[in-house]
């Protein structure tokens, strides 16, 4: 056990561990939201249906509005999700969201519902509808900007009684993660609903890689989740430091190979949707698993 990690007390790790191939290209900022776009790609081939939830939606930069996560997953084909659940609390964010959905062709059996609000509450909303029934395939984006999701919510998630949890990918801003600590003075009971446990400050003693996997092992070992991991996403031209972890988890057998393929191949244009047995028979290549 490495200093670090012996400042913070984290749950065992489990015996099978997924192993992946080395990162040979760092995936920039500009691509998060096409490697969310990507891996729902991947998503709906395999379960030919499902549901988004998207919690934190409006774009966090102006510049980038062309390169956002909820509009290329609307985009997105083969357009097999049926049911979104757009959130945002800003006023100007949700006038945004209502813009981009407005501009969008009219898909026959899709439902697109947006929300104005504090996510951690509408959430209820969502779970309450009906609309994600036990079978349905569910995936739920947590784009947050530093401690804006609740670990409450993340419990409400995980608990949700389908035959697969509601998948998730939850962003933590590695970053800048040390001068919002710094900045949390005043407000500490927000830092402390983000973790969900007193021991937050232990936190601040960790790396980016080990902070990480800490939140790894607790999606796992709190949360039930059998596969979870952190994908390094990079500020373009830096020395090597991550500027978010992307946590994926799920239950899916073949959630980890399809996201390894998608951080792999973020950069690329979506390959035609003619031929999807053969796409992502390709996709068992791109991890190994002990």
């Amino acid at each position: 056990m490495t200093k670090q990690e012996s400042l913070f007390e984290l749950p065992e790790r489990e015996e099978r561990i997924l192993v992946f191939k080395p990162i040979r290209h760092p995936l920039w900022t500009e691509n998060k939201a096409r490697l969310i776009a990507r891996y729902l790609y991947y998503f709906v081939l395999i379960t030919k249906h499902g549901a988004y939830i998207d919690g934190f939606a409006a774009p966090q930069n102006d510049d980038l509005s062309d390169n956002w996560s909820a509009k290329l997953v609307l985009q997105s084909e083969p357009k097999f999700l049926r049911d979104f659940w757009i959130c945002d609390f800003n006023r100007s964010g949700i006038k945004a969201i209502r813009r981009m959905v407005s501009e969008q062709p009219v898909v026959k059996g899709r439902t697109i519902n947006i929300l104005q609000g504090d996510f951690n509450k509408k959430i209820d909303v969502v779970l309450a509808s009906g609309r994600i029934k036990p079978s349905t395939a569910a995936f739920c984006l947590l784009d947050q900007r530093t401690f804006e999701c609740e670990w409450s919510t993340l419990t409400k998630l995980a608990s949700y009684k389908c035959n697969k949890k509601i998948e998730l990918f939850y962003f933590l801003g590695t970053g800048w993660m040390e001068r919002a600590f710094s900045g949390i003075k005043k407000n500490q009971d927000k830092v402390k609903a983000w973790w969900g446990r007193d021991d937050w400050e232990n936190l601040r003693a960790l790396n980016g890689t080990v902070r990480a996997d800490a939140f790894c092992q607790r999606f796992r070992s709190e949360l039930g989740y059998t596969y979870a991991h952190a994908w390094p996403i990079y500020e373009r031209g830096s020395t090597g430091k991550a500027m978010y972890h992307m946590i994926h988890c799920s239950d899916h057998e073949e959630a980890p190979k399809s996201m390894s393929r998608a951080y792999r191949t973020a950069t690329r244009a979506p390959e035609p949707a003619t031929q999807p047995e053969l796409e992502f028979a390709s996709a068992f290549n791109e991890a190994k698993q002990e």
